[in-house]
């Protein structure tokens, strides 16, 4: 997660600080003025470094917009900047025709956690470990690497995130023509049957027909096949959508 997933990080073998200092630099200096005419690079820095702190939550326009100083407009404007330029992508709502009052607001998600430590801060892995937004870095991971596994497999539709009303929620849900998964990410490294807990309240709001698998990607090495479904390490996040 600290690393990232840069390749050239790897192949090289570079200190991912060292590269993804040069990176951001690049990306805000050169790689914006490509794409688009912002005026303000340092105002628009700060929005990059505010979505950071936001990733894996509920994309808010107007919390984002003040927090930044910026109009709406602007902030999404800028949005899709990042998206154009692959830094981050919104994950929408899941809809169907359940009897819940389900959030329609899209989540946010970085594409690379590396980029997402490099800009809140994080120059050490053992910054992350005990870091308030651990958790949320952990399912920005496990989202991006679901996402990238299938773009490279032509799959760019099918997944959402599910949350009603009354709190019931799951990070991801993967439409399959068999039927639904859903995919819950927790950064804990030893398997649990508490890891199901809130896959399991969601899975029940889905009555009739087949029940969806259930699956959690953890911060753990031990594949494990439970009654409540599949547990899965994270250096596996990528495969869970091709199931």
């Amino acid at each position: 997660m600290f690393a990232g997933g840069y390749p050239r990080v790897f192949d090289r073998q570079l200190d991912p600080s060292r590269w993804l200092r040069s990176y951001v630099a690049t990306y805000i200096e050169r790689d914006v003025r490509t794409i688009s005419n912002v005026g303000d690079l340092m105002m628009f820095q700060r929005f990059v470094e505010l979505c950071a702190g936001r990733t894996g939550q509920l994309l808010n326009y107007s919390s984002l917009a003040g927090d930044c100083g910026v109009s709406q407009p602007t902030a999404k404007a800028w949005l899709s900047i990042l998206e154009t330029s692959f830094i981050a992508f919104r994950l929408p709502a899941f809809h169907s025709n359940l009897r819940k009052r389900l959030v329609k607001m899209p989540k946010l998600y970085f594409c690379d956690t590396g980029v997402v430590c490099w800009l809140l801060g994080i120059r050490e892995p053992a910054q992350l470990r005990s870091h308030p937004l651990r958790g949320a870095i952990f399912e920005t991971w496990m989202v991006s690497e679901i996402v990238k596994h299938r773009a490279n497999r032509g799959e760019t539709r099918g997944l959402s995130f599910y949350r009603d009303r009354n709190g019931a929620e799951v990070d991801l849900v993967i439409e399959r023509p068999g039927g639904l998964t859903l995919v819950e990410a927790k950064s804990a490294a030893t398997p649990s049957s508490s890891l199901f807990h809130r896959a399991e309240r969601v899975r029940r709001h889905f009555r009739g027909g087949d029940a969806p698998d259930v699956v959690v990607v953890y911060g753990g090495d031990e594949r494990q096949e439970r009654g409540a479904g599949m547990l899965v390490p994270w250096q596996e996040a990528g495969v869970v959508g091709a199931r």
